[in-house]
């Protein structure tokens, strides 16, 4: 079965919506895709019919609820061929999963003087957390450089390496630049050195095959809204001897075995770091939002994408005054770039009026901007929903954006 631009567009309602009457053309997947309806009626569904706290209860639809919300987390771990679903916590993002384990770990693993090692191109969700143990713990983060194009060598590691290495954490896939990275042969180095590894993979998760017992990291993140899932729920998978061994970050209903007036046990893992009430809602919004991205995997959607993603690299070299950063990366998802003589928030100005949504500014990576000497850049972005007639009619907007600044 090949992929099927036109029925997949179809299954996305918003793409029905005009701005300032004209087309909506959605080039902000990077930030957060769109969601198609079987999606939205999960979650209609669930509220209506099915709704109600999990785990606390003996009743048939506190029963029913549960078992949606572990079936979520069944499909999870299926995806990304974790070994079993007890490796899987629910959290209410990336962020939020990166600051779990940064928290944990702060409690018995980190002494003054150990290091972090981080690339350049992090997210800064992949930045300040590690920035708040250096600040709370005594340790010390060194970086590793990519080139103009967002490669990065693992020379570079093993370089940067020391004894007091404890951890990398790494982005799968640069937000900014497209680029992918070595992670395997990273991995593999630091593993060689004692040291834990976890994989930012907010935006490798939606295009690329991911499978964590492949790649072999410790640890793995990613945010529900990037996959065509809603927001407020996101992943963390970790090896489930690491995750017995963390500290719990929060503390509260369900993550605790037995409370006593002068102590406490905790929970095996995922309880362990699922404290409250999780968000039912938005997890079987995931478990529905991976059950149909599976799908159109399997229909060729990582081929459709590359084919986009070139054509739309093409188009865009050949306007004058465009500068792209990464321009090597021709199958990335994402398009960073400038226009001499403007700035990038004037450029998605003038191509929202054209009903092109895009973003400018910093894409939380200020680091990697101050690399490239830069303030900030405008960055478009394709989703599965993308097809030509949205890169033109984008390139014509940019067309018109250039003109006004001559």
């Amino acid at each position: 079965m090949s992929f099927d631009i036109n029925k997949t567009r179809d299954d996305f309602p918003i793409l029905e919506k005009r701005i300032h009457d004209k087309k909506l053309v959605y080039l902000d997947s990077a930030a957060s895709a769109q969601k198609p309806s079987s999606v939205i009626n999960s979650m209609k569904k669930f509220q209506e019919e099915e709704y109600a706290n999990v785990h606390r209860g003996i009743h048939y639809l506190s029963n029913l609820a549960t078992d949606q919300y572990e079936f979520s987390r069944k499909k999870v771990k299926d995806f990304i061929n974790a070994d079993n679903e007890n490796e899987i916590i629910f959290t209410m993002g990336a962020t939020d999963a990166i600051n779990l384990v940064a928290q944990s770990l702060s409690y018995d693993y980190f002494n003054p003087g150990d290091e972090i090692i981080l690339t350049i191109m992090e997210h800064h969700s992949n930045i300040v957390p590690w920035h708040f143990l250096r600040e709370k713990c005594g340790v010390n983060i060194k970086w590793i450089d990519c080139d103009n194009n967002g490669v990065i060598k693992v020379e570079d590691f093993l370089s940067t390496i020391s004894d007091k290495t404890k951890l990398i954490s790494i982005t799968q896939m640069s937000n900014v630049l497209g680029s992918e990275i070595p992670l395997k042969e990273i991995i593999n180095v630091a593993h060689d050195n004692n040291i834990r590894v976890l994989v930012d993979g907010c935006q490798g998760i939606a295009h690329l095959d991911t499978d964590v017992k492949d790649l072999n990291c410790d640890y793995y993140v990613f945010s529900g809204h990037k996959l065509y899932g809603p927001t407020g729920v996101g992943v963390l998978y970790g090896k489930y001897d690491l995750l017995e061994s963390m500290h719990p970050w929060r503390g509260g209903g369900e993550m605790i075995k037995e409370v006593f007036k002068d102590q406490i046990t905790y929970s095996k893992p995922p309880a362990k770091f699922e404290a409250g009430t999780p968000n039912i809602v938005q997890a079987v919004g995931l478990g529905a939002a991976i059950d149909y991205f599976v799908e159109k995997k399997k229909q060729g959607l990582f081929d459709y994408e590359k084919e986009i993603a070139k054509y739309f690299h093409n188009e865009i070299n050949k306007l004058p005054k465009v500068k792209v950063y990464g321009e090597k990366n021709i199958k990335s998802p994402m398009i960073s770039f400038i226009v001499d003589g403007s700035h990038p928030h004037d450029i998605a100005t003038i191509v929202d009026k054209e009903g092109v949504a895009i973003r400018a500014g910093q894409h939380c990576t200020q680091p990697l901007l101050d690399f490239f000497n830069l303030s900030s850049t405008a960055r478009a972005s394709i989703g599965m929903y993308t097809n030509k007639s949205d890169i033109d009619i984008f390139i014509n907007a940019l067309n018109k954006a250039i003109s006004f600044f001559d």
